[in-house]
């Protein structure tokens, strides 16, 4: 397993301790992809000199590019900032150029779940290889000398990451993607990205109107994992938690006919009667899980 040790201000350290979140976005500035760990492995958190120390970590679920405002309606405070102007500050004071808006360009989400947090008397020195003119992060592997050292000392300051590997797996974890749990911001991302950035009903690319839907709600124990979802424009996502669309096994869309009745139209909404999901994730493990469509048929459907 590798490590990565990234680098980070004492401001984003302190907001994000004081939240005690469950996830966090380790956002870069630019839009260099991050290709170094895999999911589940340990990404630590060393602040910039003059402190050089280890002041925390997460657990690795993926990286993304997106634009600003989606990390900001993804992750909100778990961005490190208190505002979505103050993200937009902040990320441009790393930009030497292209300043980033609302719009334009992208920023580098690493999205990390189970965040850990280590008071100043639990920090950890930056290890003895650790050069002055790293700026963005070091990766480390275990089977080294150093590596083996340093996540010895990170499990010694604290016990939340002594469960690394040995995590014990329960219905509301989503094992698709990880041991650990994931958050509704790094769920979101994850189901955006394995949809192609596309809604499934319709095709719609329109970042903004784009949501993640629970299949089976998070509210009935349905977990934040990627096969309890769907990418929905976001009229549709309302009248799948509704119950006036569902999908089949098969992936064939259903629009109950109480619509109608209800609202007395939907035609807008019938010409997907019938017909198959356009867009569906191209990896065989993160397609919808018979499980939950069959609950959102029995319990949600209005038929």
């Amino acid at each position: 397993m590798k490590i990565y040790v990234g680098v980070t201000d004492k401001g984003w350290y302190e907001q994000l301790m004081a939240q005690n979140p469950d996830e966090v976005n380790f956002w870069k500035p630019g839009s260099t992809n991050f290709r170094v760990l895999e999911p589940n492995d340990l990404f630590l958190f060393k602040l910039h000199h003059p402190y050089n120390c280890i002041v925390g970590g997460g657990f690795f679920v993926r990286f993304s590019l997106l634009p600003p405002f989606l990390a900001w309606k993804a992750f909100g405070l778990n961005n490190g900032t208190r505002t979505y102007d103050e993200l937009l500050a902040r990320i441009n004071k790393y930009r030497t150029q292209n300043r980033i808006t609302d719009t334009n360009n992208s920023i580098g989400c690493i999205v990390l779940t189970e965040p850990f947090f280590l008071s100043e008397n639990q920090w950890i020195a930056a290890p003895p290889d650790w050069k002055p003119s790293i700026v963005q992060g070091k990766t480390y592997d275990m089977s080294t000398e150093i590596g083996a050292d340093l996540y010895r000392q990170v499990m010694e300051s604290t016990q939340r990451v002594a469960s690394i590997g040995t995590l014990e797996v329960g219905p509301r974890y989503a094992v698709s993607t990880t041991l650990h749990r994931l958050g509704q911001g790094a769920f979101r991302v994850v189901v955006t990205e394995a949809y192609q950035r596309r809604c499934s009903i319709t095709g719609e690319k329109t970042l903004p109107v784009l949501e993640a839907a629970h299949i089976k709600p998070y509210s009935e124990d349905g977990p934040h994992d990627i096969k309890n979802g769907l990418l929905l424009r976001s009229d549709f996502h309302t009248l799948f938690d509704d119950g006036y669309i569902t999908v089949n096994k098969d992936f064939v869309i259903e629009i109950s006919r109480k619509l109608n009745q209800d609202y007395g139209n939907g035609k807008d909404y019938y010409q997907y009667h019938g017909s198959r999901l356009q867009h569906l994730p191209t990896r065989a493990n993160e397609l919808p899980l018979s499980e939950y469509i069959e609950w959102h048929n029995d319990h949600c459907y209005r038929g």
